[in-house]
């Protein structure tokens, strides 16, 4: 079987975890899983980077795409590449010389689902 054929497994097969933190508190280990994810995403530059793989079109970046709007170099581009994938909200694959990457769906539902505010009901004759 040929590297092509392979099939690419980690794109989306996290599940979202959390309730909303208004339902039930975090537990601990959770908590430390999201804190990782949060603080990854706490950088301008990696919430910028995070924005464009995302918006790419096909769902997927090459890093060499990703170096051309910032003005720092290669390698602090590569290292906040390597913080999001740690952090697991981008997923990459090695193809040639290049590596490619793309945003992982679970990891920003599993996020989204936390921070889910509850529906308020509005108070009859409220004026918005």
């Amino acid at each position: 079987m040929s590297k092509s054929e392979l099939p690419v497994i980690g794109k989306d097969n996290q599940v979202a975890c959390c309730s909303p933190m208004v339902r039930e508190p975090l537990d601990e280990e959770d908590a430390v899983d999201l804190a990782k994810m949060f603080k990854a995403l706490s950088d301008p530059i990696r919430l910028r980077l995070l924005s464009l793989i995302a918006s790419y079109e096909g769902g997927e970046a090459c890093v060499c795409d990703l170096t051309g709007p910032f003005d720092v170099s290669q390698p602090t581009i590569s290292h906040h590449l390597k913080v999001l994938r740690e952090a697991g909200l981008v997923g990459s694959e090695r193809r040639g010389t290049w590596v490619y990457y793309w945003v992982l769906p679970a990891a920003l539902a599993r996020l989204s689902s936390l921070l889910q505010a509850p529906a308020v009901a509005e108070p009859a004759g409220a004026v918005r």
